[in-house]
């Protein structure tokens, strides 16, 4: 990740408007009202020598937003604008993703993390917003897995809520173990799937015959070894 900027800076005039023959700005005058209060709250975040918000800005965004840095709700709004890059939100992301949450301003946005809470945890999108998790962490060109602390500390935000035992179990074993240095997404995937569809803490159901990742069947042998 990129030094953060030792100040947030106004971002420039919008370089890439297209001027008429009389004058007038053509891409500023298609730009709905809604539109350039949302850019003007992107200016009030972004880095004007990135074009983006980076780091620094998102801290701003949630001091003003009243909700902690590593809140799971600023993974849910990262998620919302299609983030591609872990703790920078492009002009273009925000504007799509402020648009589609149907906010402009910073008291709206507040207003939404509780819907957008709602919208997450819709069976529909949750699985979505999942995978997002773990792709959101790949922060390296070509980077396939991550780190068991990072994998750790994931799984406390994303499902521990819902399934609170079976992540406390899963992070011990994680923590403990070590043939495992890191998770890839088939895994992480299927640590969801263990969840939804494996009886908790019996794992009666739980069949190492079937399709589960080596580390799930060694979790399942570290769990019965305990019980007894």
């Amino acid at each position: 990740m990129p030094p953060r900027a030792s100040k947030r800076k106004s971002a420039p005039p919008n370089s890439s408007s297209v001027t008429s023959s009389d004058g007038r700005s053509v891409s500023n005058k298609a730009k709905t009202k809604g539109m350039e209060k949302i850019d003007r709250l992107f200016n009030t975040y972004a880095n004007s020598s990135l074009g983006m918000i980076d780091p620094e800005g998102i801290e701003a965004l949630c001091a003003d937003l009243g909700v902690d840095y590593t809140d799971v709700r600023i993974l849910m709004l990262a998620w919302k604008l299609k983030a591609e890059k872990q703790g920078y939100f492009t002009q273009d992301e925000w504007q799509t993703g402020l648009k589609a949450l149907g906010v402009d301003s910073l008291t709206k946005l507040k207003k939404a993390l509780p819907e957008l809470e709602k919208e997450v945890e819709k069976p529909s999108n949750y699985e979505d917003f999942y995978i997002y998790a773990f792709q959101y962490c790949l922060t390296e060109e070509k980077q396939k897995s991550v780190d068991i602390e990072s994998i750790c500390e994931l799984l406390n935000l994303v499902l521990g809520v819902q399934f609170r035992p079976q992540v406390d179990s899963l992070v011990e074993y994680l923590k403990v173990q070590n043939d495992y240095k890191v998770i890839n997404a088939d895994q992480w995937i299927n640590f969801l799937r263990f969840c939804k569809e494996i009886s908790f803490p019996d794992l009666e159901n739980y069949d190492a015959t079937q399709a589960w990742p080596l580390i799930l069947d060694n979790f399942v042998e570290w769990m019965r070894e305990k019980q007894s």
